[in-house]
């Protein structure tokens, strides 16, 4: 049995998984929503919040980051499953999640992760991630159209980022003022 000291607190377990299954269900929603209201792509349908920079218009990518990999869906899920698996081991059976931000984002992560698996696999109608949000500057630079999952995923990879440079291992803290001079 763990000792205290050693076992994965509960609120551990609550926060990724609230955060994995709520950011996953929002980019459900999302796309679902969007979908619903634009349509497929191919219709040069749009919607600017800030016009022309900022707006929505459905699209649908094969690939993965960027586009990159069109065709390769079904290597890009099985991925999607290890990498799930991999992040449930290491936060839950080696304890990783005793630590709060690497347990916050990497449910951030296992939520983008089951949002665009969940398209991979075709549940909703075509193996494909669907794509809405839209960034552009005066039509000459157009970012990739990406959705929920994939800001998810970028959101827990930087604070995964922050994380490893701003936290300090047990054995590597500055000593302590009364434990250095004695």
């Amino acid at each position: 049995m763990d000792s205290p000291s050693t076992a994965v607190p509960i609120n551990r377990y609550v926060w990724f998984f609230g955060l994995a299954i709520v950011g996953c269900g929002v980019d459900l929603w999302s796309k679902a929503a969007v979908f619903a209201w634009l349509g497929m792509p191919g219709q040069n349908r749009y919607y600017w919040l800030l016009e022309p920079y900022v707006g929505f218009q459905t699209s649908l990518n094969q690939g993965a980051l960027f586009g990159l990999g069109q065709g390769y869906t079904s290597l890009f899920a099985i991925f999607s499953v290890v990498a799930a698996i991999g992040i449930l081991c290491w936060l839950f059976a080696f304890k990783a999640a005793q630590d709060l931000m690497l347990t916050i984002a990497l449910g951030l992560i296992t939520g983008g992760i089951f949002g665009n698996l969940y398209d991979r696999l075709g549940i909703w109608g075509q193996p494909a991630v669907r794509d809405f949000i839209l960034f552009q500057y005066n039509h000459e630079w157009v970012w990739p159209n990406f959705n929920i999952a994939d800001a998810l995923l970028v959101c827990g990879a930087a604070l995964m980022l922050w994380h490893s440079l701003t936290a300090y291992p047990e054995t590597s803290k500055p000593a302590d003022s009364t434990e250095a001079g004695a």
